[in-house]
């Protein structure tokens, strides 16, 4: 089955680069699975290198704000101040500008669409929630990003969490038995 017949999903992950983004590269690539990266400035400033290495694989990069604040709390100087400033450390890092962003908790309103929006960043938010935010076991992430996995789906993870990076092959394995080809968001968005 051709790739434009199969059903198609979106690995996410938010948060880093942190301590065990580097192994996680290592999965994707060694199983040849592009994913999208909601970046945090500030991350992004101490690990430029993950940054390159994530665009040089071919993942996809996105704005996930400078300090992981709720952005619907924000003044819009602020708000903005959150934004620029991991734009400006990922075009630093990686040499381009992120044409995504994913508001911290997927909290958002008017004010930050429209600010992102402005900026020319497209917000994603998820429709698949592995929890791996609660510290559960690699077996619980790999349940939870099966279960609701569909064609189009957006599955949130976190590469700061060492689970989730353990449960990833299994995540890879399983959907590829369901036929699944694993794609970017910007990819899916184009299909």
């Amino acid at each position: 089955m051709s790739d434009l017949r199969r059903p198609r999903v979106a690995l996410t992950f938010d948060d880093g680069p942190g301590r065990h983004t580097a192994r996680l590269l290592e999965v994707l690539v060694a199983r040849e699975v592009r994913a999208t990266f909601f970046l945090v400035g500030r991350e992004v400033a101490a690990r430029p290198d993950l940054v390159r290495a994530q665009v040089a694989a071919g993942h996809a990069v996105g704005n996930h704000s400078f300090t992981h604040p709720d952005l619907t709390t924000l003044e819009p100087e602020a708000l903005a101040d959150e934004i620029d400033r991991t734009s400006d450390a990922i075009a630093t890092a990686a040499g381009i500008l992120p044409s995504l962003a994913r508001p911290p908790f997927g909290a958002t309103n008017a004010t930050v669409a429209g600010m992102l929006a402005d900026r020319g960043l497209a917000q994603i938010l998820w429709d698949q929630d592995t929890e791996d935010w609660k510290g559960q076991d690699a077996r619980t992430t790999t349940r939870n990003a099966l279960e609701g996995a569909h064609d189009g789906a957006v599955i949130l993870m976190h590469d700061t969490q060492e689970t989730t990076v353990d449960a990833v092959p299994g995540i890879i394995d399983g959907l590829r038995e369901r036929g699944f080809a694993f794609v970017t968001v910007p990819d899916l968005a184009d299909h």
